[in-house]
C-alpha cells in the first residue's frame, strides 16, 4: 500500500510540472532535455564511451545554465506554490486549442490594423500558435475578451490605460493586454525601426507566435514570424497571413503530449 501512494504521489507531481511547463516557454526546453536524455542513455547502454563523456558534461553544465536563464519561471512557479495558485491554476486550465481563428476574427483583426494604420495608431498584436504565451501573458493586464475590432481600436488608442505593451490573442480571444516583450537583440534589424518592431521580433525569436505591427510613425502594417518581418502589409494580405495560421492547425490535429496537443484527428 505505501508503494503504491509512493507512485501515485510521483506520478501527480509530474503530471503538476508537465501541466505547468506546458503553458510557458520551457516546454521546447523540456523537449530538448528529453532529447539530450535519450542521446545518453544510448551511450550508457552501448558503451559509446566518447559520446557519454561529451553528453554527461553538457548535462552538468547545461543543469547550471537552465537555473540561470530560466530564473523568473523558476521564481514564479516557487511564488504561485507558496501562493496555493498554482494548483489553482491547474484545476480551471482547459486546453481549449481551437482550429485557429475564425472568419469573424480575421475580419477583425484586418479591420482593425488598417484603421490603427489610416490614423497612424502604434499597436502590437501577438498571435499564440503552438508554444504557450501564459509567461509572457501573466506580465500584462488578463483581458479575456471576444476579438472585435472595435475592442483592438479601443485598446491601443493613445493616451489609454492599455495602449502600452502588446495584446495576446489565443482561442479566438483577447486572452491579455500591456503585455511585456522580449527585445531581440539581433544586429541586422533595420535601424528605422522602432521598440516595437523590436519586441515584435523578439517574441517570435523564441516562439512560434506571429505578430501584427502597426507603426505610430508612418502606419505601415507590419507582420513578424520566425524572426523575419514582412512590411506594407494590405487588407488582403493581413487575412491571407492569419488564413494561414489556421489552416497549419487544422493540418496538426493529433493528441500528442510531445508536440503539447490537446485534440485528437
Amino acid at each position: 500500500m505505501r508503494d503504491i501512494i509512493d507512485i501515485l504521489v510521483v506520478a501527480y507531481l509530474i503530471y503538476i510540472v508537465l501541466a505547468w511547463i506546458k503553458d510557458t516557454r520551457t516546454w521546447a526546453l523540456f523537449k530538448g532535455v528529453m532529447i539530450v536524455l535519450v542521446v545518453a542513455s544510448v551511450a550508457y547502454l552501448f558503451q559509446l564511451h566518447t559520446l557519454w563523456w561529451v553528453v554527461s558534461n553538457a548535462i552538468t553544465v547545461g543543469t547550471f545554465a537552465i537555473l540561470v536563464v530560466f530564473q523568473p519561471e523558476l521564481r514564479r512557479a516557487l511564488e504561485q506554490i507558496g501562493r496555493g495558485k498554482l494548483f489553482e491554476s491547474l484545476i480551471n486550465t482547459s486546453d481549449q486549442a481551437e482550429d485557429g481563428l475564425t472568419d469573424e476574427a480575421i475580419e477583425a483583426i484586418a479591420k482593425a490594423s488598417l484603421h490603427m494604420s489610416k490614423y497612424k495608431t502604434g499597436a502590437l498584436i501577438v498571435l499564440e500558435q503552438e508554444t504557450r504565451l501564459g509567461d509572457v501573458e501573466r506580465t500584462g493586464i488578463r483581458i479575456d475578451g471576444l476579438i472585435s475590432s472595435q475592442l483592438l481600436i479601443n485598446i491601443f488608442e493613445k493616451n489609454t490605460p492599455l495602449h502600452d505593451g502588446a495584446v495576446i490573442i489565443k482561442n479566438n480571444r483577447v486572452s491579455a493586454a500591456t503585455c511585456f516583450l522580449p527585445l531581440s537583440d539581433s544586429m541586422e534589424i533595420s535601424k528605422d525601426l522602432g521598440t516595437r518592431h523590436r519586441a515584435a521580433i523578439g517574441i517570435s525569436e523564441g516562439t512560434d507566435a506571429l505578430v501584427i505591427v502597426v507603426s505610430e510613425e508612418n502606419g505601415i502594417i507590419s507582420c513578424v514570424r520566425n524572426g523575419k518581418i514582412k512590411r506594407g502589409l494590405d487588407a488582403e494580405l493581413i487575412k491571407k497571413i492569419l488564413l494561414s495560421t489556421r489552416k497549419k492547425k487544422r493540418s496538426e490535429r493529433k493528441k500528442v503530449i510531445w508536440k503539447g496537443k490537446s485534440k485528437n484527428e
